[in-house]
């Protein structure tokens, strides 16, 4: 077996593949194997009018911008290789040391730890985003060894490298015993060690091989869609390019044997030129080379100067930038900008995405009485929270803001007492007092962590346990609880209890749970209380808060002795033991007497309500992509509010083949899917009936399956989709979709290294699509369009010159306005307006989402877009050649003499050409900006002084042979007549144009013309569908293993 090493690589090259790879990535590109072609051809004499370097210069200019772009978009993930380098040489068979807080960077095996009986705790938020703690056991036989483990000799055989994050299987050998293995003893890449001092692991799976990395897929090129249409429409120019280059041979052979025959006399044929069939076959690569700047290589230079450009914006935008922690927003990939414009699907992982993972003691019922301020209320500056100073073991964090509950605390009522009493002792928290007075509590869920600190600060503070008791400080006074028993949480019974006897020997049960469940198991005395209770859990879970119900119970002796008996009589029983527990619980936990209710809010990132309703109303559809089970999922989907009771009844994936999901198939506006709907043969069903609902969820999904879900909706959907995460359980979905982008969270950087754009806050989305990815689609459909506008309107003037010049490949401009006009004339001015321009501005950006369904209907470049441009083009170029050419026609000028030269012909249609130009991106420029203005008129002077320079007596006089047009501007230029053919000649070009988009606007007009309707964005309400906290606890409780002792 080949040992791999521990180096992950997130880079795409290296010094030895960069100029292969790179290259190979710039000839994916039609537009750069065409111009490779071309200067071939400008390599042989006899076809070629124009010299090799007009096209070599540009095309090493395009390809070394493109590289040095490239590899800066790579090198954030070169330094982040080199950052883990200390990792790089950790190989399977190693044993390695972690402490606590860090993070797991290989799969191990756990063989022990600080903690008793080898017991270790992790966060696996990285890996499935739940953020609960889960607990992993060494061996026995290893835990023992302790910090004596680097004696340890052993050999471990294990199933092959795989993706199945759940699932382990394998044999440990050692001192002639064999020992089984599963993932309880795992610790994987991407885990953080949590509240245990240090543990010891050997190597399982390192580098590519561990469970994270098989699960995060490959790095991809990616293209956008505006990239493929341009190979496509290149393939047609080149085309259109062939069609013109054979009229035009076949038109030179015609007249070679038609009328050049008549001057052969005088104009000798070439050597190797032997017949007029061979004639034209030579000219029509001539002229292939002559009109190939219909495509010409300033495209894709000018395309990745804006790209960059529109990169470096993102990065500036101060209202993307969160100064909290410092984080601007990043482009990490500078080619995907215009795809932001574009997107229909976003997938979206939940927690440190959405979430904040934070829970936090919001209201409570307390004996038929609320307290709390309202979450739809936003807290005043100037309002005071309650003062806990007089509670020096207060959590300063917390803030509550009744001061009404901390009275009754203090006035001694024996409701609210018993209230926080319970909450200080019905759960399965436990403690850490590292200083004298700083708790650290190591908590199972999120939500008992807010209820335990909620009962901390109002004086009932958990201080420790051990397997038989609870030590909590009352109000300053010291009461040590004897635990007699935990009656655990289960996704079933959804509640828990305790039972506890107090120092005055009463025995009591303490329960917490779902109201639904709790309320049936009052007593019926409770009733009127029950339904004043029930009012304010609606109230509370219309603010979208998470509820717990409250209640206990007194026991007298000899019931709880009896109970007890029949209890351990259960637990020892072989046949059905979980049934017969359950049934035991429920004789105990019956006519109790209800306290009230919590609500906890489970904090969402700032802005996350708001961001995902305007996404909604720019249809653009959202699926979140989570780990966690169905209850947390669907709570999340309705404190962000993509869910909603006014939808219709929840539509739940069950079935497992495709009949079982036909005969569920209704029509729904939201579902929620298990991880089964993904097998090959639910494909299809999974596709057509998640596309058809408003709001998707898929839970306990792996993050290979995040993936294959993004990857189904591009195969059947043909969409623009975007994936966002934090976590590397996100890393797959990332490189997977079209643009991936990486929350700079706390849990690390992976999801921002693999990903094309990074932030802090999910709020920031709605910016980047709707201001940064609208204008950038926006400025590139109007570059192309102008651009291919402006190419055919310089290079079809020597077609129809072709006609007039015996098809003899002469160009119509001199050779030095050929090679400057796509360079120095017409560059800047379409640059700037790829840059700058804009439509409307970015606050009403932001606040009309209907603005964004142009680029998700791809309506501003397209292939009938593009032909229009072609059209407009044409028309220009027939303009530019035949008005000049009319009007010279057998013309003399105001002294007299002919100028009908080929050369006043030619600065005429060049001068022509430029202004037209010019005059056309004035009418296309939505937004002028000084550097517009200063770009437009400065390309026409820099025009007429390189014209004038070019045409000198002085600089003939030093190249004759390179600048055979002396003196022609200044005679040509210097003529009315020449003016007015100019004016002419740009009125005739650009009035249809002006006609055309009057009318275009007045009888139909495009969504930017009219005021779209103001965006409305209700605030929902959740009424009738309280959801319990305890959904956020995946699994079993830590009950049994308190009870057992393993833990103290």
């Amino acid at each position: 077996m080949v040992c791999v090493n521990n180096r992950i690589k997130t880079s795409k090259y290296n010094i030895l593949t960069f100029l292969p790879v790179n290259l190979f990535e710039q000839f994916q590109r039609v537009a750069n194997a065409y111009f490779l072609f071309l200067l071939i051809l400008q390599l042989i004499p006899e076809i070629s009018s124009l010299s090799w370097f007009t096209t070599i210069v540009p095309l090493m200019v395009v390809f070394t911008i493109t590289a040095v772009k490239d590899v800066t978009d790579d090198c954030v993930s070169i330094c982040s290789k080199l950052q883990n380098e200390k990792w790089m040489n950790v190989r399977p068979g190693d044993i390695i040391k972690l402490e606590n807080n860090t993070f797991v960077a290989a799969d191990l095996l756990l063989l022990s730890s600080s903690e008793p009986h080898g017991l270790c705790y992790i966060e696996t938020a990285e890996l499935d985003g739940e953020t609960n703690l889960k607990v992993r056991q060494a061996l026995p036989v290893t835990s023992e060894l302790g910090n004596l483990i680097f004696h340890f000799i052993g050999g471990v055989v294990c199933e092959p490298p795989n993706n199945k994050l759940d699932k382990f299987t394998g044999v440990l050998f050692w001192k002639d015993n064999r020992y089984s293995l599963n993932n309880e003893q795992m610790l994987l890449r991407g885990c953080v060690l949590r509240n245990t001092g240090w543990c010891f692991g050997m190597v399982i799976f390192a580098g590519p091989d561990t469970k994270l990395m098989q699960n995060s897929g490959r790095t991809k090129f990616k293209r956008t869609s505006i990239d493929r249409l341009m190979n496509a429409l290149v393939l047609w120019i080149f085309g259109f390019l062939v069609c013109m280059g054979i009229i035009l041979a076949i038109g030179n052979s015609i007249w070679e044997q038609q009328v050049g025959a008549h001057f052969r006399i005088y104009l000798y044929w070439s050597e190797v030129v032997n017949s007029s069939v061979f004639s034209g076959f030579l000219t029509f690569w001539s002229y292939i080379i002559i009109l190939n700047s219909v495509v010409p290589i300033s495209l894709y230079v000018s395309v990745e100067v804006i790209r960059l450009g529109h990169s470096y914006f993102i990065n500036w935008d101060r209202k993307m930038y969160y100064p909290k922690k410092d984080i601007p927003a990043e482009v990490r990939t500078t080619t995907l900008n215009e795809e932001l414009g574009q997107v229909e699907y976003i997938f979206s992982d939940k927690t440190g995405t959405i979430t904040q993972n934070i829970m936090t003691f919001n209201k409570c019922s307390i004996n038929g009485k609320t307290y709390g301020k309202s979450v739809l209320i936003n807290v005043l500056p100037k309002t005071v929270p309650v003062d806990f100073s007089f509670n020096p073991l207060a959590d300063r964090k917390f803030q509550f803001y009744d001061h009404s509950l901390i009275e009754s605390i203090k006035l001694g009522d024996s409701m609210v007492h018993e209230f926080f009493r319970l909450l200080s002792l019905c759960h399965t928290v436990m403690s850490e007092e590292k200083n004298a007075g700083e708790l650290i509590y190591q908590v199972q869920s999120p939500d008992e962590g807010a209820l335990v600190t909620a009962a901390r600060n109002f004086g009932f503070i958990f201080k420790s346990r051990t397997p038989e008791t609870i030590t909590v400080e009352e109000m300053g006074k010291l009461v040590t609880y004897q635990l007699l028993a935990i009656l655990d949480f289960n996704n079933i019974r959804k509640r828990m209890s305790v039972i506890v006897q107090t120092p005055d020997g009463q025995i009591k049960l303490y329960c917490k749970g779902a109201d639904t469940v709790l309320f049936e198991r009052l007593h019926p005395s409770n009733e009127e209380l029950m339904y004043l209770t029930s009012d304010h859990l609606e109230e509370f879970a219309g603010e979208g808060l998470r509820t717990l119900a409250l209640a206990y119970k007194s026991l007298t002796e000899e019931h709880f002795k009896e109970w007890f008996k029949i209890l351990q009589e259960e637990n020892t029983s072989l046949d059905n033991r979980n049934e017969h527990l359950a049934a035991a619980y429920e004789e105990i936990e019956k006519d109790m007497m209800l306290l009230g209710a919590t609500a906890v809010e489970d904090k969402l990132q700032e802005g996350v309500t708001e961001t995902i309703a305007s996404l909604s109303l720019a249809n653009i559809k959202i699926w979140v992509l989570t780990g966690d089970k169905q209850e947390t999922a669907m709570n999340i989907g309705y404190s962000c509010h993509m869910l909603t009771d006014t939808m219709n009844e929840i539509f739940i994936v069950t079935g497992h083949t495709v009949m079982e999901l036909q005969n569920q198939h209704s029509d729904r506006e939201y579902f929620v899917l298990q991880a089964h709907a993904l097998e090959a043969d639910l494909e299809n069903e999974f596709v057509e009936v998640a596309c058809m609902c408003q709001t998707v969820i898929c839970c306990r999904v792996t993050p290979c399956q995040k993936a294959q879900v993004v990857e189904l909706v591009k195969k059947h959907r043909k969409a623009v989709t975007l994936a966002i995460g934090d976590g590397a359980n996100d890393i797959s979905m990332i490189k997977s979709a079209h643009i991936g982008i990486g929350i700079s969270g706390e849990e690390g950087m992976q999801a921002v290294l693999a990903s094309d754009y990074s932030f802090a806050q999910f709020r920031y989305l709605k910016r980047l699509l709707f201001v940064h990815g609208r204008w950038s689609y926006f400025r590139m459909c109007k570059f192309l369009c102008y651009f291919f506008y402006k190419n055919f309107s310089f290079t079809l003037v020597h077609f129809w010159f072709g006609f007039f010049c015996g098809f003899s490949a002469q160009t119509v401009y001199d050779q030095w306005f050929i090679t400057l006009f796509n360079i120095v004339y017409a560059s800047l001015p379409v640059l700037a307006m790829g840059l700058f321009d804009q439509d409307v501005n970015d606050q009403n950006s932001m606040d009309y989402a209907k603005l964004y369904e142009p680029g998700q209907l791809n309506l501003l470049f397209n292939k009938h877009t593009f032909f229009i441009c072609i059209a407009h083009g044409v028309y220009t170029s027939f303009a530019l050649f035949f008005i000049p050419y009319g009007a010279f026609y057998n013309t003399a000028g105001e002294d007299g003499k002919h100028i009908a030269d080929y050369q006043s012909f030619a600065v005429t249609v060049a001068t022509s050409l430029v202004i037209v130009v010019s005059v056309q991106i004035a009418l296309d420029t939505s937004y002028w900006t000084a550097i517009n203005r200063f770009f437009v008129l400065g390309s026409i002077a820099v025009y007429f002084a390189i014209l004038f320079a070019m045409h000198s007596d002085g600089i003939f006089v030093i190249f004759p042979n390179h600048f055979p047009f002396v003196g022609n501007a200044r005679n040509s230029l210097s003529q009315i007549s020449v003016w007015l053919v100019i004016l002419l000649t740009t009125v005739v070009s650009v009035m249809p144009v002006i006609t055309f988009r009057f009318l275009k606007e007045d009888l139909n007009p495009t969504i930017t013309d009219q005021k779209p309707l103001q965006n409305y964005i209700p605030r929902v309400y959740r009424r009738n569908s309280r959801r319990s906290a305890y959904a956020f606890s995946h699994q079993e409780g830590f009950g049994e293993l308190i009870t057992s002792g393993k833990n103290m």
